[in-house]
């Protein structure tokens, strides 16, 4: 089998350059090791040094020099748009205080599905859309570029409500 041991992270599309891909939700993107099709039917193993988030146009390299283009599976989203700028940093805010992986997408945010959430984002007063697209959510500030999760290197006093 295969292995996948280096991502190029790159800069523009990798449309046409590449012959075969392998679309991954954000949670089968964000590995280190991990058994992976590619949407030709190649099986081959991602074996990273270390944990990587993998985005939409990476290429991963192959150990016999061969690349594998990286997709974004759409996934079950939801679109928050607000008002004007002070609005949408007020919900940013409120997702962020709930350490919800968020999409940052200049004029509006993106999360997965959750009526939860959703519900709490339209009381805040925002618009919110359900559909299926990509998913892409800001890395962690303290995971040196990666989601981290609720790790954050103090404790765990504080409320979440």
């Amino acid at each position: 089998m295969k292995h996948a041991q280096a991502v190029y992270k790159a800069e523009a599309p990798f449309a046409g350059v590449i012959g075969d891909t392998v679309t991954l939700d954000f949670d089968h993107r964000r590995r280190r090791r991990l058994k992976l099709k590619t949407d030709k039917g190649l099986d081959f193993l991602l074996d990273l040094p270390e944990l990587k988030t993998l985005q939409d146009g990476d290429i991963l390299l192959l150990e016999d020099g061969s690349a594998i283009g990286v997709r974004a599976r759409n996934e079950a989203v939801a679109d928050i748009r607000c008002n004007d700028l002070a609005h949408l940093v007020r919900v940013a805010w409120h997702l962020g205080n709930r350490h919800l992986p968020t999409e940052l997408m200049g004029d509006r945010l993106r999360i997965r599905q959750d009526h939860v959430i959703e519900d709490m984002a339209a009381k805040l007063g925002a618009t919110v859309t359900r559909l299926e697209a990509p998913f892409n959510p800001e890395g962690g500030a303290y995971g040196h570029g990666e989601t981290e999760g609720h790790s954050h290197g103090h404790s765990h006093g504080h409320h979440h409500g």
